[in-house]
């Protein structure tokens, strides 16, 4: 037989214990139209079988562990509807990319000067490169002053925070920028 092979229909194993495999001696008993207290745990399991819900341990490293009195079902989808919900307010934030030559003139920053300000007021991140093409290697401090004069007019504009110092990757010396907290 296969050592890979799992059969199908085989229930997954609950995160939680429940009912008979809370294993402690004594838990703190929570939920609702149940006396809140501690309790030995078969005294909790029959008051939630007298309400037709189960007993589900919801902080075992707690001293005594915290058990509550709901229905085990119920919970687990109020507990992945609560984690759907808080993925879905989670900031979610890009990298984009800005790149410059090292001969790069000074119309031509500032018109890119616009478009990160967009990029970082929208929440995102932005990372500025100057890549080195041929020869233009030697041209290293000309890209250094390029992209600190790029970041500097960001930062006292008031939409961006440094990140990263200008740092040599290869031929690309790459800063990253940050948007700048809510006043």
């Amino acid at each position: 037989m296969n050592p890979n092979f799992k059969p199908r229909g085989r229930r997954q194993e609950d995160p939680h214990k429940i009912n008979e495999r809370i294993s402690a001696k004594e838990i703190r008993l929570v939920g609702d139209n149940v006396e809140m207290g501690v309790y030995p745990t078969e005294k909790a399991i029959e008051i939630a079988f007298e309400l037709g819900l189960d007993l589900v341990e919801i902080s075992p490293n707690a001293e005594p562990p915290v058990c509550k009195v709901v229905d085990y079902k119920k919970f687990l989808y109020e507990q992945k509807k609560k984690q759907k919900e808080i993925k879905a307010n989670a900031i979610k934030q890009e990298i984009k990319e800005i790149r410059f030559g090292p001969n790069t003139d000074e119309h031509d920053v500032n018109f890119k000067l616009k478009h990160a300000i967009a990029f970082l007021d929208e929440g995102n991140k932005v990372r500025a490169y100057v890549f080195y093409k041929g020869r233009t290697i030697i041209f290293i401090e000309r890209g250094v002053e390029l992209l600190m004069g790029f970041a500097n007019k960001l930062i006292e504009g008031g939409h961006a925070k440094l990140e990263m110092e200008p740092k040599r990757e290869g031929k690309k010396m790459v800063i990253l920028l940050a948007p700048k907290g809510k006043k």
